[in-house]
């Protein structure tokens, strides 16, 4: 049995060693990553282009590989499949004693392996040439067994690993993290989706939420807006505030049409400001509001409306009056029920 290694120092000596050590991974990894990118060409569009045939003809993405390439594997395959590419994750283990039945003659298939000699892999090539599969291999090997049995190679070879022993997978499965991504977010462009179909696979946590939920799912509607006519009294748009309890009252013309708003710090800033007024209650909410306020369609993000009520820095609100495209009032939302959706 080995012996271990000395007793671990984290005197002053030893911190400075840790951040040194970390610091190094992070030099090495970046530089290796940096590297990739004069390697993606021909081979990278002729893999992306396999594969968007495949998905277009129903067909999908078969990833396999062994050990740290299949974490690489599963990752890419989650990927894949959330960004709108239907894609399996096979065990080569597995996929000898019967998972090979889920591939089909129509699938691509993307093999991972730094060394390109990994014997799993190696059985499940003959399978694959005789289902008629398109391989696409991702290795630090290009001349390996598995890189010549492919139709497309993505290199992603590294001169060292950051394990100072050059031992440790390290730098080699961060690239190959690296060009993963890079394949599936160039399919995903290339397919031309949208954020809305992210979200459909998505549908929950706050990620599904910020993408798909809208301002008329949440907003308050019918006799829940808070509106007072122009010419009403402050006692009026005062009533109105408390009772609706949002803080803020919409004002509308004798058409019914949004033109103002008035808000409690409103209120508190008419004090402050006609203190020759015996009874503020009964000065006219026209003469007073906010002309023009910032308004958001109902069928806008409710993301759109938490960054439209913070836009303005100097002018921070709470709530949006939601209008038609003739400017009559549909809805209102307040900040706090933003809050509870979970996206802020």
């Amino acid at each position: 049995m080995a012996e271990a290694g000395r007793a671990a120092n984290f005197d002053k000596e030893g911190d400075v060693l840790v951040v040194e050590t970390a610091r190094n991974v992070v030099r090495i990894e970046a530089s290796e990553i940096a590297r990739l990118e004069e390697r993606i060409g021909d081979e990278f569009v002729g893999a992306v282009r396999a594969i968007v045939e495949c998905i277009e003809r129903g067909g999908k993405v078969i990833v396999t590989g062994i050990g740290k390439s299949g974490l690489v594997g599963k990752k890419l395959a989650a990927t894949m499949n959330s960004t709108g590419t239907t894609a399996f994750f096979m065990h080569p283990v597995e996929a000898v004693h019967g998972d090979l039945g889920m591939v089909c003659a129509r699938d691509v298939v993307i093999a991972i392996s730094k060394s390109g000699r990994s014997e799993e892999l190696a059985a499940l090539l003959p399978t694959f040439k005789r289902l008629g599969n398109r391989i696409v291999a991702i290795t630090g090997n290009v001349s390996s067994e598995l890189a010549k049995e492919s139709d497309f190679v993505l290199d992603v070879a590294v001169r060292q690993e950051a394990c100072p022993y050059d031992l440790a997978p390290t730098a080699s499965t961060s690239c190959a993290v690296a060009m993963a991504d890079a394949l599936a977010i160039a399919i995903f462009v290339v397919r031309g989706l949208k954020p809305e179909d992210f979200a459909f696979h998505h549908p929950g946590g706050s990620l599904g939420k910020r993408l798909l939920l809208k301002v008329k799912d949440i907003m308050h509607t019918g006799q829940e807006i808070p509106l007072v006519k122009e010419n009403a009294t402050m006692r009026e748009a005062l009533m109105e505030i408390i009772e609706k309890r949002l803080g803020v009252t919409g004002v509308v013309n004798d058409e019914g049409k949004l033109v103002g708003i008035i808000t409690d710090g409103d209120i508190k800033r008419i004090l402050m400001g006609h203190p020759d007024v015996k009874d503020i209650r009964e000065i006219r909410v026209g003469n007073v509001m906010t002309p023009n306020p910032r308004t958001i369609e109902a069928d806008a993000l409710v993301a759109r409306a938490i960054q439209k009520m913070e836009e303005d820095p100097h002018r921070l609100i709470t709530c949006l009056m939601i209008v038609d495209d003739e400017g009559y009032p549909m809805g209102i939302i307040h900040m706090h029920d933003c809050l509870r959706t979970g996206i802020a």
